[in-house]
């Protein structure tokens, strides 16, 4: 038992350097957790005395990721994305698994090798998207959105392959009795599930959410009561599978986000094990061999698959923008790319050297990628007259309408949090005021109350015009991506320079950096924050705090 500690010690110690390292160069955390398995495993610098135990541990860190993401797949996702969203990656997975599987039958691979090959790269990291979008504030953009729509539909298509691996894992023929057998077993063990979902769990749930603590015991029994039974002979099917159902059992209850919170670190100590295991199990003796095919497979991956989704994206009427952004926040492997490939190299289908062949993939497109991710702006200005894509005249999706002639007017871009507030007070001054912003849920609110409105990003040239920036008297941006609000004033100080321009700011070197480039006025909340607070406590206004809790309240919406 001392081997484990000292085995998980050293895993601990060197993966948290590699991170602290990665963190800095703003690189992700999986690359820390793969480089500490080939120190360990392919270099041998030091060495690992259980690793068995190990294995177990990284089984754990499966399944727990497969409940995390069950509990996040919510089957109203699906609805809330629409059509054309579900359409476009459904699209992005069969036309990215075929160009895949015929690149690596090219390049001398067989045939089922060519399709473990494929899957691995079809997929994207939904948690390196999702971070990523978030640093940047733009998951509830246009393009944040359909991103993650994409991420939802490989992450149900993923599933769906480990079940399938799942159910041949104790055949390797292909038996239709055994075929009907194992999916009269799925049909009974997921309607088992959901019975019990419907019964008896909210039940359970209500009595052990009154418990932080008793919520998150239940949590485990749960996964791993199920892990048990459909792992067992009667079912035989994989503990993921089991992993998968008994999170999406768990998503539709309001309580799933307090699960998720409890979960997560658990899941994250025991996933970096699985990871640092891929590095550890890789082998780079044939490196000559793999390192070809690993940079052609790369350029595939960073290259051709953000180019596939967006060129159905321009089919399906988006425009270049959003269907550039959209494509090139997926071209990296995904974290069920490399368990797909741990779980065929259990079953005999593929061999080390493939895994170690993806694993190089992998390591390529998250560097590379996340820094296109954090710079897509300047990407999409360097390649924008070189990057093409069928286009419709009149856009389905992203439909400019005709504001006919401004003149004199305020544009307001963002139309959330502070850039509602300050709608209403230009409304209540009779101002002609456009809204800009890349939220369609907000761009819906707007057109409900009758407020002139559009959908797109500002420093979109189309949408430049639509506004006519030209002619404003003053425009307001909301938003606080740095780059956005630079590019935007020197557009105006070139175009436009009567209209007077606000921007926000949340550090002090950030609205320096502004006011040098020419903003008329930089607004950092913090520092106005304080300054209402101020106002309020000083003096005799302390006897009127509920004067100001009233307006700040009608205030509210």
């Amino acid at each position: 038992m001392g081997d484990v500690f000292i085995d998980v010690a050293i895993i601990i110690i060197i993966a948290s350097l590699f991170a602290i390292f990665l963190r800095s160069i703003r690189q992700p955390l999986i690359l820390a957790y793969i480089a500490t398995g080939i120190i360990l495993g392919p270099i041998s610098i030091i060495k690992l005395h259980d690793v068995e135990s190990l294995r177990s541990f990284a089984q754990v860190g499966i399944t727990l990721m497969l409940f995390m993401v069950g509990l996040e797949l919510k089957l109203d996702d699906f609805r809330s994305i629409g059509p054309t969203a579900i359409l476009a990656g459904l699209g992005q997975v069969l036309i990215t698994f075929l160009a895949g599987f015929y690149l690596a039958t090219l390049l001398g691979f067989s045939a089922i090798v060519s399709s473990y090959i494929a899957i691995a790269l079809t997929f994207s990291s939904t948690i390196m998207i999702v971070k990523l979008l978030s640093d940047k504030k733009d998951l509830t953009s246009l393009y944040g959105k359909i991103s993650i729509s994409i991420l939802l539909i490989q992450d149900f298509a993923a599933v769906i392959i480990l079940m399938g691996l799942s159910a041949f894992s104790k055949s390797t023929k292909i038996d239709p009795i055994y075929i009907l057998i194992v999916i009269g077993k799925g049909c009974l063990f997921i309607a088992w599930i959901y019975l019990i979902s419907k019964t008896i769990l909210p039940w359970i749930i209500r009595i052990a959410a009154k418990s932080t603590e008793t919520l998150f015991l239940f949590s485990l029994a749960w996964v791993f009561g199920v892990v048990g039974i459909i792992s067992s002979p009667l079912f035989g099917f994989s503990i993921e599978m089991g992993g998968f159902l008994a999170g999406l059992s768990l998503a539709s209850f309001p309580h799933n986000f307090q699960i998720m919170g409890k979960i997560r670190p658990l899941r994250d100590f025991f996933i970096t094990i699985f990871f640092v295991l891929l590095g550890f199990e890789s082998s780079f003796k044939n490196l000559e061999v793999i390192l070809i095919p690993a940079i052609i497979f790369s350029i595939f991956v960073i290259l051709l698959k953000p180019y596939i989704l967006s060129f159905i994206l321009g089919g399906l009427g988006f425009r270049k923008r959003t269907s550039f952004f959209s494509g090139i926040s997926i071209g990296q492997v995904s974290e069920f790319s490399l368990t797909i490939l741990f779980f065929g190299n259990k079953l005999g289908h593929i061999s080390v050297e493939v895994i170690s062949l993806i694993i190089i993939v992998s390591i390529i497109s998250f560097g590379i990628s996340s820094s296109l991710i954090q710079n897509t702006n300047i990407v999409y200005k360097f390649l924008e007259s070189f990057f093409i894509i069928p286009q419709w005249k009149e856009h389905v999706v992203e439909k400019y309408d005709d504001l006919g002639e401004l003149k004199n007017h305020i544009v307001l871009i963002g139309g959330h949090q502070m850039g509602g507030t300050i709608l209403r007070s230009l409304e209540k001054n009779g101002e002609q005021i456009i809204v800009v912003d890349f939220d369609p849920n907000i761009i819906n609110s707007l057109k409900q109350k009758n407020i002139t409105h559009l959908l797109g990003d500002i420093l979109d040239i189309d949408v430049q015009e639509k506004v006519q920036l030209k002619t404003a008297r003053l425009v307001i941006s909301t938003i606080n991506d740095m780059d956005d609000n630079i590019a935007l004033i020197k557009k105006m100080n070139k175009e436009n320079r009567r209209a007077k321009i606000i921007v926000v700011a949340y550090e002090s070197e950030e609205a320096r950096e502004l006011y040098e480039a020419g903003a008329d006025y930089v607004v950092m909340p913090h520092l106005s924050g304080g300054m209402h607070l101020a106002k309020i406590i000083n003096g005799d206004n302390l006897d009127k705090v509920e004067k100001f809790k009233s307006q700040d309240f009608m205030n509210l919406g």
